[in-house]
């Protein structure tokens, strides 16, 4: 059974930079798309955007709203992929959350990251 562990968020001042990152477990790394997606803070029912994907054959590819600023990378070695986020705002607060789908998706806990001066 697939297992995801993210860790990394925090509180940062705007312009500043995080890592998020995800460790893997339970199949083969490898084989799986990885996705990071977030949820910020509102009315109950937000969806989650999608963030940034890299897929198995390593295609990356990123939100609008992020592209630029954010890197997604997979490190198939140690079974992790990571979120380096730059040049934050304000509007990047929100949950983040990694994600593993092969044949189904299977979600970590999620990390919070925060924004503010």
């Amino acid at each position: 059974q697939v297992r995801l562990v993210e860790s990394g968020g925090g509180l940062v001042q705007p312009g500043g930079s995080l890592r998020l990152s995800c460790v893997f477990s339970g199949s083969t790394f490898s084989a799986y798309t990885m996705s990071w997606y977030r949820q910020a803070p509102g009315a109950p029912g937000t969806q989650r955007e999608l963030v940034a994907t890299a897929t198995s054959g390593g295609t990356t590819n990123y939100s609008d709203s992020v592209k630029g600023r954010f890197t997604i990378y997979r490190d198939n070695a140690n079974n992790a992929v990571y979120l380096q986020m730059n040049s934050l705002k304000p509007e990047d607060t929100a949950v983040y959350y990694c994600k593993a789908r092969r044949y189904i998706s299977t979600w970590g806990q999620g990390t919070q990251v925060t924004v503010s001066s």
